[in-house]
């Protein structure tokens, strides 16, 4: 499997939802800026997900501004909307979130789920659960 990884600072806390099967899944967009050689500064906004466990750990410990590593699927959504328009977004589908600690520090406590917690960040890949 290809993996990619970005770092960013979150632009909202995460969003936890809960589907119909009773499975979570979190959601948030991390703002990734670079310089270019003329000196201005490029933001990309990347919308991130994540199931599981992992979710709920991160929408428990990560908030707004939080410096966030995020490593995981890039993926493609596309559909039409009501008025007949082609729409797409590119998401990062997460198996791993953690805080950029040359920006955070963190206390490692354990999750209800017997993981390992962060009380910052998690810090704990997310293992390929079925949803």
């Amino acid at each position: 499997m290809n993996n990619i990884t970005i770092v960013g600072n979150l632009t909202r806390d995460p969003e936890l939802k809960f589907l119909d099967n009773g499975s979570s899944v979190a959601k948030f967009t991390l703002a990734v800026s670079r310089k270019l050689q003329s000196g201005q500064e490029e933001v990309s906004f990347i919308n991130v997900v994540a199931f599981g466990s992992l979710g709920e750990n991160l929408h428990d410990s990560l908030h707004k501004g939080n410096r966030a590593i995020a490593i995981g699927r890039l993926d493609q959504r596309s559909w039409t909307t009501e008025s007949g328009e082609k729409k797409s977004l590119f998401e990062l589908t997460a198996q791993a979130v953690g805080a950029e600690l040359r920006w955070h520090k963190v206390d490692i406590k354990e999750g209800s789920s017997g993981a390992a917690k962060t009380a910052g960040t998690p810090f704990r890949a997310n293992d390929e659960e079925a949803f």
